[in-house]
């Protein structure tokens, strides 16, 4: 059974900070189709669509008729645990740091022999086991073995916690605290077991309904920060930016007009400044930071979210300047993504439906409450994926633009005539 966390101790300032170093990253084109799926929490494997096999590792063509027609389609992970080894020692840099390391080899009930690595509460071999997919501190798809039934204290498995960015003692800022989803945000962290949460704050001389509350949580502590600003960035990542773990940039600016409702570029500059500028200084400031902690210890700086919309895949016209700000944002985003990679730091795009705020009172639901938001969060840092699109809507919207992006852009022109 694997051992609770405990809490790690406080670092010696005085000792070096170690340098990231990463599993290796080479893939091919056609295996990035594995961390595609593992990036959005799924498991897929190719399937032929000519005889039905399903294989692994993936190729250019099916491994029984040839066939180069596959698709890759979900699989439940679930097989037997044919074989099992330790590893003690290892040419790789990231490993030789981390022995001894449990590996398994699984027959998939759905067919292929898979080679992955083994969570400690994984019986020995021969036992059942589910296979999931996750993405490594390289960002690439990696096959963890889980046991058939969750077991006590399973996320704090050594192997399984270099995969994934279990808030769990570790020290997180979010950005605006003061939203509806901030607030939910700072208390579903909290109730993570998460060691410090910083709720960031603006403008505090106006009163928001239930964040006083937040003040009464011990792990919590308030910090003026306002996006727009770019010494008030500069001066929180003075203070605290070599100790952050955990940036969840919640900060939105949301006005719902398209190009012809209203005059003037005040409100579109408002949402560039908070969704894009706001972002970009964050990144400025705090990301260099941690950059250089993606080793620093047990609770190293391991992730990066950031709210965005399902509105930034594809324009939807009555939001129209709001969802070209969250376009830029995703752009942006990718950006950051490529820098902080050679630090195993993930970068976590949140691509959520209508939120149920003020600003999406005329959609009709679904929408998601906040609440969920927050949790679709925590779910992701835990499960180790890299884009979610929380929410029913988001969920359609997701699956019509994979379909054929242009047909959707006309489907949303054609809904707001």
């Amino acid at each position: 059974m694997t051992r609770p966390l405990v809490r790690p101790p406080r670092k010696n300032p005085i000792v070096r900070t170690r340098m990231p170093t990463l599993p290796p990253a080479g893939r091919s084109r056609v295996a990035l189709g594995l961390t595609a799926a593992a990036a959005r929490g799924r498991f897929e494997l190719q399937v032929c669509r000519d005889c039905g096999t399903v294989q692994y590792p993936p190729r250019e063509s099916c491994c029984s008729c040839l066939s180069r027609r596959l698709d890759w389609r979900p699989q439940d992970g679930t097989g037997d645990l044919l074989s099992e080894t330790t590893l003690w020692h290892s040419n790789e840099l990231f490993y030789r740091e981390r022995v001894p390391w449990r590996l398994g080899m699984v027959r998939l009930d759905c067919g292929p022999v898979v080679v992955a690595h083994l969570h400690g509460d994984c019986d020995a071999a021969p036992s059942r086991v589910r296979v999931r997919a996750a993405l490594d501190r390289a960002g690439q798809a990696a096959l963890i073995a889980l046991p058939e039934k969750d077991a006590p204290n399973m996320a704090d498995d050594r192997q399984l916690r270099e995969m994934t960015c279990n808030p769990k003692f570790r020290k997180v800022l979010i950005t605006d605290a003061k939203t509806p989803l901030g607030q939910a945000m700072v208390e579903t962290i909290v109730a993570a077991d998460a060691d410090l949460v910083w709720a960031g704050y603006s403008e505090p001389w106006k009163k928001t309904h239930g964040f006083d509350r937040l003040t009464a949580l011990p792990q919590v502590s308030l910090l003026p920060l306002d996006l727009t600003n770019s010494r008030a960035v500069k001066d929180a990542a003075g203070e605290i930016g070599g100790r952050v773990d955990i940036l969840i940039n919640t900060a939105d600016y949301h006005r719902n007009y398209g190009i012809a409702a209203r005059n003037g570029l005040e409100a579109a500059r408002a949402e560039m400044d908070v969704n894009y500028f706001g972002l970009l200084r964050l990144a400025q400031e705090f990301a260099p930071a941690m950059r250089g902690r993606g080793a620093d210890g047990q609770s190293s700086a391991v992730a990066w979210v950031n709210l965005l919309s399902i509105f930034a895949l594809s324009n939807f016209p009555p939001h129209g300047t709001y969802s070209a700000s969250k376009a830029a944002a995703l752009s942006l985003a990718q950006c950051l993504r490529a820098e902080l990679s050679p630090a195993g730091v993930r970068v976590i795009n949140v691509f959520p439906g209508p939120i149920d705020d003020e600003w999406n009172q005329l959609i009709p639901p679904p929408k998601i409450a906040p609440a969920r938001l927050a949790s679709d969060i925590v779910e992701a840092l835990r499960g180790g994926a890299e884009d979610i699109y929380p929410g029913d809507i988001a969920q359609e919207w997701l699956a019509r633009w994979r379909d054929n992006p242009k047909t959707l852009e006309r489907e949303l022109a054609a809904a707001t005539r």
